[in-house]
């Protein structure tokens, strides 16, 4: 990964294939995750296009993190990373609560240099109480252990997944108390100011097609939610990928590829 200073803060990014004449592909991973999570796709998605994978503040190499942040200074950063590349047209893909900084960046950005959005693996709903009361463990400073494993037990669903088991006691928690802390916070606030991811697309200044690819939660009231949304707003596209846990770039690496360069070809420059 090759870092660089932006608003004060060192940003890890890399870069890999080229395709001048398609929009490139931005990687942005949810909190308490970084690039590793696309290690098993980006093979398959840099062959046919630019791929840029960039942490967030405080999740690449350097850990600490001056003051606090939220979805408004992640977009702040990614803005500034693709200014500084010289990139002019993206499709950004997000997964879990990273999505509220890419929805941002994109509003920012406008339609024309982000012409399609991908969200991965999203609460797009209302939030459940049982969701909310591990959030609010999460930021409690006496139970933030006990919320991120209740949050680790829901995404693993029991799977037989090793890159997953490792992913969650290897990467997710090697982030400290005060990220996981500030990742709980922040999002429980963000469910608070918008309602719903469904409602923060309903807010985009320019609306474009917007992708959701989802293997959790797999509930019929979830599918029919999403279903009736799109049929009253077909920019919205959602798509169940049917895997086993919360981290289909890591359990089903083929599928949820062959979907976004799927959905992506839909972009022009």
């Amino acid at each position: 990964m090759k870092t660089m200073r932006l608003n004060g803060h060192d940003i890890d990014f890399d870069v890999t294939g080229e395709a001048p004449e398609h929009p490139t592909l931005l990687l942005l991973s949810g909190w308490c995750q970084d690039h590793r999570l696309f290690d098993r796709v980006l093979p398959v998605l840099a062959a046919e296009r630019r791929v840029v994978r960039m942490d967030w503040r405080g999740h690449g190499a350097q850990r600490t993190v001056a003051g606090d942040f939220g979805p408004d200074e992640m977009a702040d950063d990614a803005v500034a990373l693709l200014r500084e590349l010289g990139e002019t047209s993206v499709v950004p893909v997000s997964t879990s609560h990273g999505g509220w900084a890419n929805l941002e960046m994109a509003d920012r950005l406008g339609a024309a240099a982000a012409p399609r959005v991908v969200v991965v693996d999203w609460l797009v709903r209302r939030p459940a109480p049982e969701f909310l009361r591990d959030l609010r463990a999460g930021y409690h400073p006496d139970t933030w252990r006990q919320g991120r494993q209740a949050l680790f037990d829901t995404w693993l669903d029991q799977a037989d997944s090793p890159e997953v088991v490792h992913h969650l006691n290897e990467e997710m928690a090697g982030f400290d108390a005060e990220m996981w802390t500030r990742s709980c916070r922040v999002i429980e606030a963000a469910y608070q100011r918008w309602g719903s991811p469904l409602e923060r697309m309903l807010a985009l200044a320019e609306p474009r097609p917007v992708a959701h690819l989802y293997s959790q939660p797999s509930t019929p009231e979830h599918h029919r939610e999403q279903r009736e949304f799109s049929a009253g707003n077909p920019w919205f596209q959602p798509r169940w990928l049917g895997g086993p846990t919360h981290f289909p770039t890591l359990d089903s690496p083929e599928v949820i590829s062959e979907a976004i360069l799927a959905f992506a070809a839909g972009a022009r420059r």
